[in-house]
């Protein structure tokens, strides 16, 4: 039927769309210029196959998926998403995911699997092959997007501003360090990149002069297709040299990246990938061995002439032999660290990333024993390991960095969705492997097609096999974005397909009385058109919901400069679009605050209050509906603090939110220090002391604000309400601790010595 094949093809070409363009897309209106927009880009897309495939099941009166190996390990692994939801420490954040990534919320995760079932379900091996061109085409363009921006010039500032260089970046980006092209962050650079060039090693190994094929194809040609056409250098085609030139280029943007672990990934992936082949030989020997040479021998190549972001490969680099020859020293340069995973990165006089990581693990595992079954819920890492962070944590370079994920795929799931989240996630992966293993291992030459498609019924489902394991290996020193992801899923629906063991006759569903006809009844179009609605509905809903993100963004950076008047119009407009996202709710909260204490300071009563009961409500609401997070009462600590510059008597709310914040986050020195400094501004300096001296001997030792603080609290406890020491020994305590601030953390502090110098005790 013509509109069946219609709704086909709508279903073809969207998933081209979505491994073309969601690499690709980010903006800077946003505020998360990458990952946010790549989520909702996903989201949109596949509204649009969804409204395709249930009106081509319309027309056609048959409603069915295709069956497949990964039935019950996917039908499994989503209901125990569903349960960690229900009981999740936050099901908002579950349902959407942490709002400055959305992906592996409940939604995505939901999506993800919708996508595998409409590919399997619709589309063919011909397909397969199609997309796997489409995702190296979208690799080229991500690799020559970033590769500029590693000398210094840069596509992105060229959009952005006007200027071809890096000046558009703050400190916390360096691609001339590090690059990260359309995709954020090197590690997701590398963990993309690495997912493709198998594919293109696997698509260079088709011995098919071209020359030769199209004149077979122009005379009608399939009369010699059982035979392959000699290749134009020796054993080397022009395809086995392009597609290694393509290979070559997305490996130097691996080195670029300057990421060990999608390095080490790829390395990994890349020896199953001729280890295999050496196994089933479908090469004569002596080709093999020389494809091979080539193949690596020009990755290493890369590795001499730029690097790598291994240390000890340096020493065989082209700027070693230069830095020997030109210094005489055969001493090894000193590198930092890159990181290996998708986490802050500190270049110069950081904490080692490996450090940082196994604290961050250690946590997790911590909060995984207190929710063994379910987990905390879905995507609730932030939550859940502020409470169990460990203090050794905080004598890193990253001690009050947020870490909302646990940067190991796999202890997030097991933390976040428990012992069952993970061990379903885990049977994806291992019957998936299986079921490709068997079929690579036992592959056997059919007769009825040539050496050429021979060669591809293998190969093709080779390199995606390789790719799916470099993801595994990027996963266990990173996290999933939603590219990654969105290969996770369907590389597994590409293998299925491609080596034939998705058949249209093991189907589940149901098809209604009567066949389909040319002719579209009333009652179908009917129906269609409902489908259509529901879908131009959801497409509309995240359409807003983006507009609304620029809004918060637009806001939030006004707030950040100062400007609050200006930003309360934005997050107003924020908040009045998408009035069900916390974020937005919290956001204007702290800006009616502070808006509130100025116009206090400017005598206008009136609107002050009228500013702070706004506030005050806005964050009852915020906190009442999401307990567990403790950014929230962190921000309400903000608000009230902010309002008892104008107004003392909200300090006592001040003191309440920070307790609570400090009960959700124990080892969280900044949250531990602002609940001491709030004891001495309530005229409490016990307590003070005692949560401060529990900073400077467990919780961080080096934290200078915390012995300032300790000194300023013994202090007050020492004098008298003239200011006269009547106990000597406290006012020695806090002698004490601006001493050991100058002995061991900053022997220049000015605000120290000036302190001292007022009490006498130079």
């Amino acid at each position: 039927m013509k509109l069946a094949s219609f709704f086909d093809k709508v279903i073809e070409y969207s998933f081209y769309t979505i491994l073309l363009f969601v690499p690709l897309f980010f903006t800077n209106i946003n505020s998360e210029l990458f990952e946010l927009n790549k989520m909702w880009l996903t989201w949109g897309i596949t509204a649009v196959i969804g409204v395709a495939w249930f009106s081509k099941m319309i027309v056609t009166r048959r409603f069915s998926i295709h069956r497949t190996p990964l039935d019950i390990p996917l039908a499994l692994f989503l209901l125990s998403q569903i349960i960690s939801t229900i009981f999740s420490l936050d099901t908002h954040v579950s349902l959407w995911g942490y709002y400055s990534r959305f992906n592996g919320g409940l939604y995505s995760l939901a999506t993800y699997v919708f996508l595998y079932y409409a590919f399997v379900s619709n589309l063919s091996f011909r397909q397969v092959l199609r997309s796997v061109y489409v995702s190296l085409a979208a690799g080229i363009v991500v690799a020559l997007w970033g590769i500029p921006s590693h000398f210094g010039h840069d596509p992105t500032c060229l959009i952005f501003r006007g200027t071809f260089d890096v000046s558009c970046w703050t400190s916390a980006f360096q691609p001339e360090s590090r690059i990260f092209s359309t995709l954020g962050q090197p590690a997701w650079l590398a963990a993309y990149i690495s997912i493709l060039i198998p594919l293109a090693l696997s698509m260079s190994f088709r011995k098919v002069n071209p020359i030769v094929y199209i004149k077979q194809v122009m005379q009608g040609g399939k009369q010699n297709r059982t035979k392959d056409s000699a290749p134009l250098f020796g054993i080397f085609s022009i395809r086995f040299l392009v597609y290694l030139a393509i290979a070559a280029v997305f490996y130097v943007t691996l080195i670029f990246s300057n990421t060990r672990a999608g390095f080490l990934a790829f390395w990994g992936g890349n020896f199953v990938f001729w280890l295999v082949l050496f196994i089933k030989k479908q090469f004569k020997t002596k080709y093999l061995v020389r494809y091979f040479v080539v193949a690596n021998f020009v990755f290493l190549l890369g590795n001499f002439f730029f690097g790598s972001p291994i240390a000890s490969l340096e020493k065989i680099s082209l700027s070693e032999i230069h830095r020997i020859a030109s210094k005489g020293s055969v001493l090894p340069t000193s590198k930092s660290s890159p990181s290996t995973g998708g986490g802050s990165v500190i270049e110069s006089g950081g904490t080692d990333s490996g450090k940082i990581r196994l604290y961050v693990w250690q946590g997790a595992i911590d909060a995984w024993k207190d929710n063994p079954i379910f987990g905390t819920g879905v995507e609730t890492f932030a939550f859940a390991y502020y409470l169990h962070k460990p203090v050794g944590h905080n004598l890193t370079s990253e001690w009050d960095y947020l870490y909302n994920k646990a940067h190991n795929e796999y202890l997030n799931y097991l933390t976040t969705t428990g012992i069952v989240g993970l061990g379903t996630y885990m049977a994806i992966i291992c019957v998936f492997l299986f079921v490709a293993g068997r079929y690579l291992l036992f592959y056997k030459r059919r007769d009825d097609l040539s050496q050429t498609e021979n060669l591809t019924s293998f190969l093709i489902p080779l390199g995606l096999v390789a790719g799916y394991l470099t993801i595994l290996a990027s996963n266990f020193f990173g996290f999933s974005v939603v590219i990654i992801n969105e290969y996770f899923f369907l590389i597994p629906g590409f293998f299925f397909l491609y080596s034939k063991q998705v058949v249209p006759e093991r189907t589940l569903g149901f098809s209604l009385a009567g066949e389909a006809k040319e002719h579209v009844n009333p009652y179908q179009w009917t129906a269609i058109a409902v489908v259509g609605c529901i879908g131009l509905y959801m497409v509309l809903s995240l359409f807003n919901f983006w507009s609304a993100d620029t809004k918060y963004a637009l806001g939030y950076n006004l707030d950040r400069a100062g400007q609050y008047q200006e930003a309360y119009t934005y997050l107003n407009e924020a908040v009045k679009m998408r009035g069900d996202e916390p974020v937005y709710k919290d956001e204007l909260s702290v800006n009616e605050a502070t808006l509130a204490t100025a116009l206090a300071m400017q005598k206008d009563a009136t609107n002050s209050a009228l500013l702070a009961e706004q506030a005050i409500n806005l964050s009852n609401d915020v906190v009442s509906g999401h307990p567990n997070n403790v950014v929230y009462w962190k921000d309400r600590l903000r608000i009230f603090y902010v309002l008892a510059q104008a107004n003392p008597q909200y300090f006592r709310d001040a003191l309440k939110a920070t307790q609570q914040a400090y009960a959700l986050a124990p080892t969280d020195a900044k949250i531990a220090y602002n609940l001491g400094v709030i004891y001495e501004q309530t005229g409490d300096p016990e307590k003070a002391v005692r949560v401060l001296s529990d900073i400077t001997h467990r919780i961080k030792p080096d934290y200078r604000d915390a012995y300032y603080g300790l000194a300023l609290a013994y202090h007050m406890e020492a004098v008298d309400k003239s200011n006269n020491v009547i106990h000597p020994d406290l006012q020695q305590k806090a002698i004490d601790q601006l001493h050991a601030i100058l002995q061991h953390i900053n022997p220049n502090d000015k605000q120290s010595q000036e302190l001292l110098k007022s009490w006498g005790a130079e």
